[in-house]
């Protein structure tokens, strides 16, 4: 069974501290709308992350 994943979107914002807070809140609610969220620090600017949307 192969499962696809879909980029929808993706910004760059300023890091917070609770920012994983927010995307997991979307994970949790939001999966049965197979979405998905994402969050990484940007490799260039440590003060910026990188939050994408996907469906699954």
């Amino acid at each position: 069974m192969e499962s696809k994943i879909e980029v929808l979107s993706t910004v760059k914002i300023q890091q917070s501290p609770d920012l994983y807070k927010i995307v997991d809140a979307l994970n949790r609610t939001l999966k049965e709308k197979d979405l998905m969220f994402g969050l990484a620090l940007d490799q260039e600017d440590q003060n910026k992350a990188i939050f994408t949307i996907y469906r699954t």
